[in-house]
């Protein structure tokens, strides 16, 4: 179907379009030094990055970026901008939207669950810790990028009820 193989059911109009996973990663800046918390849990134990994780069925993406950082580092943060995505094609196709947050209030403690510490750390902290790849790249994107990135349109031109926008 489409081009690809596909599961279906021939006696109804059943389709199996594929497993996908959309994850949510918090950029959160405070004095010039970025959140980040070490993972205590596989996949990636023992590796810090930034605060995130996977969106709840009926949950907005910017809910679950706030929730998780909230949850994994004790910080509460607002949304500001969609500053990059991670497309990853495999099993089950991984989608992952990082935002730029602005910080708000906390101070970062960790979850003691999925992280066993949290802080925030400069450039030159990031040198000595072992700092997943991924994350590496994001933090750059967050101190480097001079572009807003995608903000969200808390005031669409049409009312688009339990949409969650976000434009240039």
């Amino acid at each position: 179907m489409d081009g690809f193989p596909r599961k279906a059911c021939p006696q109804c109009s059943y389709v199996h379009w594929g497993n996908y996973s959309v994850g949510v990663g918090a950029l959160v800046l405070r004095d010039n030094k970025v959140l980040l918390v070490r993972r205590a849990q596989e996949p990636g134990k023992g590796y810090w990055t930034n605060p995130g994780g996977y969106i709840e069925q009926l949950e907005m993406i910017h809910e679950t970026v706030r929730r998780e950082v909230l949850e994994e580092a004790g910080i509460d943060a607002d949304v500001k901008s969609i500053v990059a995505v991670r497309d990853l094609p495999r099993s089950i196709h991984n989608v992952y939207i990082a935002f730029s947050m602005e910080y708000v209030g906390g101070e970062p403690k960790p979850d003691g669950f999925e992280v066993d510490d949290a802080g925030f750390f400069s450039l030159q902290e990031m040198e000595t810790m072992n700092v997943a790849s991924f994350t590496k790249w994001l933090v750059h994107v967050a101190l480097q990028s001079q572009d807003p990135g995608l903000i969200a349109d808390m005031e669409p031109i049409v009312s688009l009820e339990g949409h969650g926008l976000f434009r240039v």
